[in-house]
């Protein structure tokens, strides 16, 4: 089946979102975009891309700056191991590429972080290489359009689809190709898909055996696991007891208060006091619950049940350490922290001195 790229082409043209990724073809700014861009939406993007872009304007600029900096950078958007890679890869840039992105597949494979998808984009859309980005978008108009029946989820049905996308790439701009895929998938071909929308359904193949709503098929993923934490936020005058996630674990480099497996229930803050009196062997005061939150990560959904206590004194703490108010502003929680510890700022949390 011929791919309608003329008609494909002329609706990117009219109908394409103006991203200010594409108004450069920076290979750092493109990485930058790509990589935020992972398994996260456009409008949450933006100002994020954004700001890194005023913050780290250049590969130097981000391989030089502390990581923890970097990490604060990224708050919020997620999957951290993203961040580290960057910053990682910046310095590698700058170590042995003279902070310059390559414009070779083998060398960009040398680049932490840097999976065929990444790879492809940045020598598409930054060098203009005839070289195939598949991202999910791609994956899904692709299946549709030619009535895969295979398992989107499976490397080797990835693989397909990525050498399919390469073979209908023209040789003539075929960048734009590759951004009317995925602009297609991410506007018109959604899980849902907008086939009055969509420029291509005359010659679509789901859309003419009425497949549209089967396809693409894709094994689930791990099942979620239910998490439920009770959180305790220990202060002492202006400073609260936190950690730092080891290297290697799901929270690496975010800070966190300390917390403890619970059950489904809500928890009782003088259990909670006596528990970590036991283990932390200090004296503390209850002060007062604090909102419930709830976050997810990775496979696992956390409620989390965070209790304010009193400490009279700042006793060491092997693995902890006591940070002010205004040195935690500048360092990144992971997400349901970061929420736990922005309550403790609003005006409305009543005074337990």
């Amino acid at each position: 089946m011929q791919f309608d790229i003329v008609g494909l082409k002329e609706w990117f043209n009219q109908e394409k979102r103006e991203l200010p990724w594409r108004q450069t073809t920076d290979p750092y700014a493109i990485w930058i975009s790509e990589v935020m861009l992972q398994q996260t939406q456009v409008s949450v993007v933006i100002p994020y891309y954004l700001h890194w872009m005023e913050r780290f304007p250049s590969i130097h600029d981000l391989a030089r700056s502390p990581l923890d900096e970097v990490i604060k950078a990224w708050e919020g958007l997620g999957y951290y191991s993203r961040a580290r890679h960057l910053h990682e890869g910046a310095q590698t840039l700058v170590n042995h590429f003279d902070g310059k992105l390559p414009d070779d597949e083998k060398q960009l494979k040398k680049i932490k972080g840097l999976g065929p998808y990444t790879i492809g984009a940045i020598l598409s859309f930054a060098f203009h290489q005839k070289k195939a980005a598949v991202d999910g978008n791609v994956l899904r108009v692709l299946a549709r359009y030619f009535a895969i029946e295979d398992d989107i989820a499976k490397s080797a049905t990835v693989k397909k689809i990525g050498q399919m996308t390469q073979d209908l790439l023209p040789d003539e701009e075929p960048w734009i190709v590759n951004e009317a895929l995925i602009e297609l998938g991410a506007t018109t071909c959604q899980r849902r898909a907008k086939c009055h929308e969509c420029p291509i359904k005359g010659s679509c193949a789901s859309y003419r055996l009425g497949l549209v709503e089967d396809l693409p098929i894709k094994s689930k993923g791990p099942k979620i696991e239910k998490l439920y934490r009770e959180v305790a936020v220990i202060q002492s005058g202006d400073f609260y007891l936190v950690r730092k996630g080891e290297k290697g674990s799901v929270m690496s480099d975010l800070y966190e208060f300390p917390y403890f497996e619970g059950c489904d229930e809500i928890p009782n803050p003088l259990v909670l006091q006596n528990k970590i009196e036991g283990l932390f062997g200090m004296k503390i005061s209850f002060c007062s619950s604090l909102a419930e939150v709830s976050h997810s990560f990775t496979r696992y959904h956390a409620r989390l049940f965070p209790m304010l206590f009193i400490c009279e004194n700042q006793p060491p703490m092997r693995d902890f350490a006591w940070m002010s108010r205004e040195q935690l502003k500048k360092l990144a929680f992971s997400s349901g922290h970061r929420r736990i510890f922005h309550s403790l700022l609003s005006p409305c949390l009543t005074s337990c001195d």
